[in-house]
C-alpha cells in the first residue's frame, strides 16, 4: 500500500466557528441544500453524529462516479475546541478500485481579516501496488476543494443557515 498526501489552503470571508459549524456539526443537513445538484442525501448510519459514528452521501444523479452513487464515512475526529475533524472515506466510487481508503482532514484557522483559512489535507491510500497517479489526487482534492467554496457562497447568501 502506498499512501500519498495533498494539501491544499482555501480562505473564506466567514468566521471559522461558523465554517466548522457547517461543516463538521451541520453536514448532514446543509450540503443537500447548499449542493442540491451534487449532494442528494447525507444519512447517518451508525452513531449520534459524533466520533466513530458512520454516514452514508448519496450524490444525484450524475454526479457521483460510473460505478457508485455513493460514498459511506467514519468520523474520525471532531475537536470543538481547535476547529478541526477529520473522516476517512472507506467505501464507494469514489475509491475507483485504486485507493483502499481516503482520509480528509480539515482545521479552520482565523485569519487576519476575521475570515477563515481552511487547511485540508488528504491522504490517499492506494490497494496494493497499484500505481497513483498524481494528477488525478491533486483533481480528487480540488473537487472537495470546490465543493467548499460553493457550501461557503451558499452560507455568505443565507447567513442564517
Amino acid at each position: 500500500m502506498g499512501v500519498f498526501t495533498n494539501e491544499i489552503e482555501i480562505t473564506s470571508p466567514i468566521p471559522p466557528t461558523k465554517l466548522f459549524k457547517a461543516f463538521a456539526l451541520d453536514f448532514d443537513t446543509l450540503f443537500p441544500k447548499a449542493i442540491p445538484n451534487a449532494i442528494k442525501t447525507v444519512e447517518l448510519l451508525e452513531g449520534d453524529g459524533s466520533v466513530g459514528s458512520i454516514k452514508k452521501v448519496t450524490f444525484a444523479q450524475g454526479w457521483g462516479s460510473e460505478s457508485s452513487d455513493y460514498l459511506k464515512h467514519k468520523v474520525d475526529e471532531l475537536d470543538e475546541d481547535n476547529l478541526s475533524y477529520a473522516y476517512t472515506v472507506f467505501e464507494g466510487g469514489v475509491l475507483r478500485n485504486i485507493y483502499e481508503k481516503i482520509r480528509f482532514e480539515t482545521k479552520f484557522v482565523k485569519a487576519p481579516d476575521g475570515g477563515t483559512i481552511c487547511k485540508m489535507t488528504a491522504k490517499f491510500y492506494t490497494i496494493g501496488d497499484v500505481e497513483f497517479n498524481e494528477d488525478q489526487i491533486k483533481a480528487d482534492t480540488q473537487k472537495r476543494a470546490g465543493a467548499f467554496k460553493v457550501v461557503a457562497d451558499y452560507l455568505l447568501a443565507n447567513p442564517c443557515a
